[in-house]
């Protein structure tokens, strides 16, 4: 095999990541997205805009998925609590957060003491607006800063929620890059979140800054499935309908969320933690971050619970920037565009790449000669015999002795304490001169 045939194309990237994340996140941040409903359409369109091939699926309110029903579809036009002046003192149209999503219509006169039944603020945090959802049980309900609930004054409040709960559909969308062979990486974000940058948007931003990279390469040996789903009800969704083929397809994968801020690096194993994707990852993380945070199968709380729960056994990790539920922002208005950066997000997506890469290229190697071959000959080894010399190609050796067709390239640099692409470079003389042999795992 040519050296072009195993190992990804390493030529630099055609576009300026950080920013085309950053600019997608600014355009996708003030739509109303929910489970359902015409915000998770619109976001779908949107990102069909820059991947070609983004094939958009419906499933009608009530089908079965495993132990769980499909909703009711959510739709939201207006929302607002007024004073007994009319003034709007709390408006949806200022911030979608305000309202309890999947909140039913409502249209009332309230006294305060009964209205604040239906209020929902953090006194923590007493100016951010809090993120409160009721999918599943029919209710109402407005989110704001603790402190505008404090100075709500006694008297009767006008509360308005012009929604529409009733039979359409769930929403998602998928995207195949076919590879060389018909092993898949899955690679999973979720668009289900209104107005928060690091939870929700930083996701599906960055999963297509990864779709329209690979989609730029010659080639790639695995097949890459890209799903854009409501978080958890989606993966269920999708499991129910794919269970069987992705289980004897898919050999790696990654979930896509909080990935945008720039405080740390943080990885979530699989629920078996000896995977490819969890070796990959935590390959890649201790070079890119040594003080990486790591977390436990415990701490879970996204769609790894689905990929990963027992009988799915998917091959499924997590990095992430900040970890959901462990940020202050989480959840909040106070996670926005000023918290998730151009530059967190190109980190983001360069940790993601590059566990992709490697996942890519490891393959297994195999020496073609007895002994140690004749280096210098070839030209790859200095002719001068000096102390410095031999420490010029102790990684070159150290990587030939362990070339004995049993262990793979990420076997081999988690032994030697090297990344895999510092000897995927080492490789190449090796490979063009015919001392090395790769073949696939």
């Amino acid at each position: 095999m040519k050296f072009s045939d195993i190992f990804l194309d390493q030529s630099p990237i055609a576009f300026d990541v950080g920013a085309f994340c950053h600019d997608l996140a600014k355009t996708l941040f003030p739509i109303c997205r929910s489970l359902s409903g015409p915000g998770v359409r619109e976001t779908l369109a949107y990102l069909g805009q820059h991947l070609q091939g983004l094939t958009v699926h419906e499933v009608p309110s009530g089908t079965p998925a495993f132990d769980w029903t499909v909703p009711d579809e959510w739709t939201i036009k207006d929302a607002y609590i007024a004073d007994e002046s009319g003034k709007r003192i709390v408006d949806f149209r200022a911030h979608n957060l305000h309202v309890l999503g999947y909140s039913e219509p409502v249209d009332q006169w309230l006294e305060l003491e009964d209205l604040n039944n239906h209020l929902y603020s953090l006194p923590s945090q007493p100016d951010a607006i809090p993120y409160i959802t009721s999918y599943y049980a029919r209710r109402w309900g407005f989110c704001l800063a603790h402190s505008q609930r404090q100075a709500l004054k006694p008297g009767k409040y006008h509360v308005v929620i012009n929604s529409e709960l009733k039979p359409g559909v769930l929403n998602y969308a998928d995207l195949i890059l076919p590879g060389q062979t018909k092993q898949e990486v899955l690679l999973s974000t979720y668009i289900c979140h209104p107005s928060m940058a690091n939870n929700e948007l930083s996701g599906p931003v960055v999963a297509t800054a990864l779709a329209r990279w690979l989609m730029s390469l010659k080639s790639h040996r695995y097949t890459y499935r890209i799903l854009f789903i409501p978080e958890t009800i989606g993966s269920i969704v999708y499991l129910s309908r794919n269970m069987e083929y992705l289980k004897s397809h898919v050999i790696a994968g990654f979930n896509i969320t909080c990935i945008g801020d720039e405080r740390c690096y943080s990885f979530l194993p699989s629920r078996l933690g000896n995977t490819l994707s969890d070796r990959a990852a935590l390959h890649v993380l201790k070079y890119i971050d040594p003080n990486f945070k790591q977390f436990t199968w415990l701490d879970r709380g996204s769609d790894e619970r689905q990929y990963c729960a027992p009988g799915v056994d998917l091959p499924i990790a997590t990095i992430m920037r900040s970890k959901y539920g462990e940020y202050p922002e989480y959840h909040t208005s106070l996670d926005d565009l000023n918290l998730v950066t151009a530059k967190g997000l190109l980190g983001g997506f360069t940790a993601l790449r590059q566990a992709i890469e490697t996942i890519e290229n490891n393959i297994c190697l195999k020496t073609t000669v007895f002994c140690e071959p004749q280096l210098g000959k070839r030209g790859l080894y200095p002719t001068l015999s000096t102390k410095e010399s031999g420490a010029q190609v102790r990684t070159m050796m150290d990587l030939i002795s362990h070339c004995d067709g049993e262990h793979t390239l990420l076997e081999i640099a988690d032994i030697l304490g090297q990344p895999v692409s510092k000897l995927v470079e080492i490789l190449r003389p090796l490979i063009a001169n015919g001392l090395i042999e790769a073949s696939w795992v």
